[in-house]
């Protein structure tokens, strides 16, 4: 037998309901003899009449009842979630995940958020530290937070923060007890606060920059950390040297309580940018998020 079609299905039920070809063919857009064509192609693949036609009216056969009592409350619920979706590109609805690392969700990402969040009860979002540079894609993530040169080519993204520069610092208490290194192969005779990358399973390597001279140095210490902050923490409590943005440091610079080192090594990256999969059929969500990362209307 062959399977019944959808939409086969739908014209059953809509002709049921309304007891007639012709309003039914009018609610769904198409020609009477059409739809009775449809209607009958069905009856056909099922082998039974399902329909009892009169002159005036249309009644369902046992059979055309038994079907739609099964039948109807599954397209209806296919019917209510469809409208759903469809309602995603019309009101800001729904959950938007977001990848971010920590830093970057602190800095950039949580206080753009938070006027959108209250102006927008019916909106929620998900944000998640991530330092594994994870695919947004096959994890589910509407929208995904990285430094410009970390953003895959085939995505779109839109700034929303200025060009980040590292900084290696460390405490003056520190520094007292070990001079602070004037080349980074002194590196290897300091305490130094690593950052562990999750998708690489190993430590992230402090990259260095110097007119054209570029290094990636392994460092060591004793302490590992997946969060910049505690890097920051432990470097302030004189636990080492920490690899950390420098706009995450200077509050604590200016106060007294850090020291720059090495500072004519440290890189500066091209800022973080907002981006995500395609601007076909994104969700009204995604795009107001995007709208208040970048600091423009929608």
């Amino acid at each position: 037998m062959a399977t019944p079609d959808l939409n086969d299905l739908v014209a059953l039920l809509t002709v049921a309901r309304e007891r007639s070809f012709t309003r039914a063919a009018i609610q769904l857009g198409v020609s009477q003899s059409s739809l009775s064509r449809t209607v009958m192609s069905l009856e056909t693949k099922l082998g039974m009449l399902l329909l009892t036609r009169t002159t005036r009216s249309v009644f369902t056969t046992e059979a055309g009842q038994r079907l739609l009592d099964s039948v109807a409350p599954k397209l209806e619920e296919i019917e209510a979630e469809l409208q759903a979706v469809a309602e995603l590109r019309e009101r800001p609805v729904g959950t938007v995940r977001i990848s971010a690392t920590d830093y970057a969700a602190n800095q950039y990402v949580w206080p753009k958020l938070q006027g959108l969040l209250r102006e927008q009860p019916e909106l929620r979002i998900e944000l998640i530290n991530d330092y594994g540079l994870s695919n947004i894609v096959a994890e589910r993530f509407d929208v995904g937070v990285r430094l410009g040169d970390q953003v895959e080519k085939d995505m779109i993204a839109v700034r929303i923060a200025p060009d980040e520069t590292m900084a290696i610092v460390a405490a003056p208490a520190y520094l007292r007890e070990r001079p602070a290194p004037r080349e980074p192969r002194e590196l290897t005779n300091h305490n130094c606060i690593n950052l562990r990358l999750p998708t690489k399973d190993t430590l992230m390597p402090w990259e260095l920059r110097k007119g054209r001279r570029r290094l990636e140095v392994k460092v060591s210490g004793q302490l590992v950390f997946n969060n910049s902050y505690q890097m920051l923490d432990a470097a302030l409590k004189g636990f080492g040297l920490a690899y950390i943005p420098r706009a995450l440091a200077e509050e604590s610079a200016r106060a007294g309580r850090l020291a720059w080192v090495l500072e004519d090594w440290c890189p500066t990256f091209t800022g973080h940018h907002a981006y995500y999969a395609t601007r076909r059929q994104s969700s009204l969500a995604v795009r107001l998020v995007i709208s208040a990362l970048r600091n423009v209307s929608a």
